[in-house]
């Protein structure tokens, strides 16, 4: 495992690198600012023509032509696959055009003048809790947890609130969009907390010889050991598959299985060749 940690820490200062030439026109991102989204569209493209949106908003709005990009947050080291990634599979069409990970430090965030002893409970997104759970097991034991659609409505929920014993798990950013002082910082901060963006676009991003091709596969329990069969076969290194519910019949599966290199190259254009009902949601620069 300590010999993975130098390419892990490799990777993610790379991918700290704004990716200006992905900017062309309205970027969503799951709302209100403030978000850990928010941050990771604010490191990828900047301030300008960010646009937050409510979960079905972001995903008309790119189906719909609306937003140019949209941002969505697919996994995390801690809980695995985020409830967000089912929506970019059921996608008509999709096209994935970069990844983004981002090791993660929350900080906890309160209305000025409070103090962390006056804190009785705390607002943060579902996924978020469970990232912050060792730490606030530790720190603040008795405190309520209440989840909240996001870790920008948490921050908004803080300051809107009249008392001074709310707090809320998110990125530093929200303290500067609402006034909030951060009561504590870098909370479990570190590469076993790293949370996976995805940039959906328009247009497949040329080969760059470091690539990773996302795939999605519809199995059932009876055929899945063919499919994989069939990735070993053609020589292609399986990088990662999650299994999601095919939400037909208990043994029929989606499989998001990511391999590398890039599908108009190689071994994997091949394969692809040869096995059409294996459906493409994008090739990209490998972080």
């Amino acid at each position: 495992m300590n010999k993975r940690l130098p390419t892990l820490t490799f990777a993610l200062l790379t991918s700290m690198l704004p990716l200006k030439p992905l900017l062309a026109g309205p970027v969503g991102y799951l709302g209100p600012a403030g978000s850990w989204t928010h941050q990771a569209c604010l490191d990828l493209f900047g301030e300008k023509e960010l646009v937050a949106l409510s979960r079905d908003d972001l995903f008309k709005g790119y189906s719909s032509g609306k937003v140019e990009r949209a941002c969505v947050p697919v996994t995390t080291s801690i809980v695995g696959v985020t409830p967000y990634m089912d929506a970019v599979l059921d996608l008509p069409d999709v096209t994935i055009v970069a990844e983004y990970p981002k090791m993660l430090g929350y900080s906890l965030l309160a209305r000025p003048g409070a103090k962390r002893e006056d804190i009785k409970e705390v607002l943060a997104h579902p996924v978020a809790l469970e990232e912050v759970k060792p730490w606030v097991d530790r720190e603040m034991p008795n405190v309520k947890r209440v989840e909240a659609a996001s870790g920008g409505e948490a921050a908004k929920a803080v300051a809107d609130s009249a008392t001074l014993d709310k707090a809320s798990f998110g990125p530093k950013v929200g303290a500067s969009i609402y006034n909030l002082q951060a009561l504590a910082e870098g909370i479990e901060e570190g590469p076993h907390n790293v949370t996976r963006w995805w940039v959906l676009g328009r247009s497949m991003p040329t080969p760059t010889g470091n690539d990773k091709t996302s795939l999605l596969v519809n199995a059932s329990d009876a055929t899945l050991n063919g499919v994989i069969n069939s990735f070993a076969q053609a020589g292609l290194q399986i990088l990662t598959i999650y299994e999601r519910p095919s939400k037909k019949t208990l043994d029929t599966h989606r499989y998001l299985v990511e391999v590398v290199g890039h599908s108009r190259q190689g071994k994997l254009a091949e394969f692809l060749q040869t096995h059409p009902d294996v459906q493409v949601l994008g090739s990209y620069p490998r972080k």
